[in-house]
This record gives C-alpha cells, sequence and structure tokens, in this order.
C-alpha cells in the first residue's frame, strides 16, 4: 500500500521548523576566522581607554576636593633668621582669620628634601635661598575678593618687619593639570568612539561577505518557505556567538592591561596617584563594554543583513 502524499500545509510546516532553526542550512561558523579576536582586541582597547578616562576623571576630581580650600603663602627673603620671623608674623595673623582653619609652617628640612631632586646638592646650599612656605587650610573655596583680604591681612603683619608675602589659591596653579587631565579624558571618549566605529565596521564587513557567499542558500530558504525574519535570526544566532566570545575574550585582555597598569603607577607611592583609583562604580562601567559591544554588533548584523535582504527583492 502506497503511503499518503505528504499535503502542501505539511510541507510549509515542516520547511518553516527547518528554517527557523536554521540546522544544516548556513555554515555555523560563517562568522568564524579572526573576526571573533578582532572585536576582542577592539573591546580590550575600550576597556583600557574607559579605565583610563574614569581614572583621569577621579584623581581630577580628588585633587580639586583637596585643594580647593587651601592658599600656600610664599614669604620670599635672602637672610634666613629674618625670613624665620616673618614666616611666625604671618602664622599668627592668618591663625586669627575667620576664614582659615590651620596653618602650617613647613619646615625648611622638608623644602630642602623636595628641592633636592631637581637642585642636587645646591637645594641645600646659602647660596641658594629658599623662600618660606606656608600651608593654609580654609573652612571653603575663597573667591577672589576674600583671597585679597588675606593679602592685606598679610601685607599689614609683615610691614613692621619689612617683609612681604603671595598668597597663591593651589587651585589656580594646578589649573594646567586639570586641563591636561580634561585633554585625557576627551582623548579617552574619541578613542572610545572610534573603536566603537572600527567594531561596527568590522561586523559590517564580515556580514556583507558572508551574506554574498550564501546568497544561493537564502534564496533556497525563500524557496522553502522561509521569510526575511527567519532569515536574519540565522545570521544573528552566529554574529551573537562570535560577539559575546570576543567580548569576554576582550575584557579579559582588558583588564589584565589595566592590572598591570596600575601596579606600575602604584610603584611611584604618589598621594596624587593615588586618587586616580577605581570605585565600583567604575568597575560596573568597565564590566557593561562588553555587553554594549554585543548589542552594537547584533544591531549592525540586523540592519546589515536587512539592507541584503532588501536589495535581493
Amino acid at each position: 500500500m502506497n503511503a499518503p502524499p505528504v499535503t502542501q500545509d505539511a510541507r510549509t510546516e515542516t520547511s518553516g521548523d527547518k528554517v527557523g532553526s536554521g540546522a544544516g542550512l548556513l555554515p555555523q561558523t560563517w562568522f568564524g576566522g579572526p573576526i571573533p579576536w578582532v572585536i576582542a582586541i577592539l573591546i580590550a582597547l575600550v576597556v583600557i581607554a574607559a579605565a583610563g578616562g574614569l581614572s583621569f576623571r577621579n584623581l581630577a576630581e580628588n585633587a580639586r576636593a583637596d585643594l580647593s580650600g587651601a592658599v600656600t603663602v610664599q614669604i620670599a627673603e635672602a637672610d634666613p633668621q629674618v625670613r624665620t620671623a616673618q614666616a611666625e608674623a604671618a602664622g599668627d595673623a592668618l591663625a586669627g582669620h575667620p576664614l582659615v582653619t590651620s596653618v602650617r609652617i613647613v619646615p625648611e628640612a622638608e623644602l630642602i628634601e623636595l628641592l633636592e631632586p631637581w637642585l642636587g646638592s645646591a637645594a641645600s646650599s646659602e647660596d641658594v635661598p629658599i623662600p618660606a612656605l606656608i600651608d593654609v587650610e580654609l573652612t571653603r573655596r575663597a573667591d577672589r575678593q576674600e583671597l585679597a583680604q588675606l593679602q592685606l591681612a598679610l601685607d599689614r603683619a609683615l610691614e613692621p618687619l619689612g617683609g612681604s608675602a603671595r598668597v597663591d589659591a593651589q587651585s589656580e596653579w594646578l589649573r594646567p593639570v586639570y586641563d591636561a587631565l580634561a585633554a585625557l579624558q576627551y582623548l579617552a571618549l574619541a578613542l572610545i568612539a572610534l573603536v566603537g566605529f572600527a567594531t561596527a565596521a568590522a561586523v559590517w564587513l564580515a556580514a556583507r561577505s558572508a551574506f554574498a557567499n550564501h546568497r544561493d542558500t537564502v534564496e533556497i530558504i525563500h524557496l522553502l518557505g522561509g521569510t526575511d525574519a527567519q532569515v536574519t535570526r540565522i545570521f544573528q544566532r552566529s554574529v551573537l556567538r562570535d560577539a559575546v566570545f570576543g567580548g569576554i575574550i576582550g575584557l579579559l585582555l582588558g583588564l589584565g592591561a589595566v592590572w598591570l597598569l596600575g601596579q606600575q603607577f602604584a610603584a611611584l607611592d604618589s598621594g596624587m596617584v593615588a586618587g586616580g583609583g577605581l570605585g565600583w562604580v567604575d568597575w560596573v562601567v568597565i564590566a557593561a563594554i562588553p555587553l554594549g559591544g554585543v548589542l552594537l554588533a547584533l544591531i549592525t548584523g540586523r540592519i546589515t543583513i536587512g539592507l541584503a535582504l532588501k536589495a535581493m527583492l
């Protein structure tokens, strides 16, 4: 007895299930080869750039917070005894000011230690007069008028001794450093944007090439009753698999590079550098970078395949 004929509905349902799963229709490694590793390298670059930008931001914010309410008083006098007397008079005048919370006259030995890396033995020589420095902590950040009031109080205190002092806001003389840190942050953002564009371009080229190589297979899928949405999903599975692989490898590579750089900077044992440490929010942002890369790859692949399918009509 002959088997019953297969109805048209049964053929359509069977072909639709096969198309939907994509089994055997397209090679599962269409997006293989170097592309996942390219994505990994690009993700690693983004991780390093993002970590650097966040570190520079933290460094600038911590430096501003530490120095916003601080000023430095400098007294230039060649005679050591007169310079000491003027520094003590200036310290007494500042200690009674309502805007001042603490006054510290920096010891000369500490100043010599700071200058020795640049001046050598000349830093401790009497031929090179070292000005007296006074670190002053304020209750808050002072404006120009309040700094002028501090300058006036110092002038009045030092006038009987025939001396003069200069008040410098630490946040002002560090402004070039802040500008440099801001420029580095913008550079990191520009690098992230360029790498994102490169990632999208790599996915676009790979998707175009894969679609062109399997154009005949896609036409057969259409003849079997497959829709453009089903074809797109088949390609997107490979995009997702390779993008996730590249994202994980790139994250690990980037974190390794960030850790090595962090060890090198930590060896400097500098208080200012320590202010550039990354917090838990920063690490969350860095951990989200591969997710952004996968999402970018999926969107780019979907758009590319969609345009290619429309071009077939």
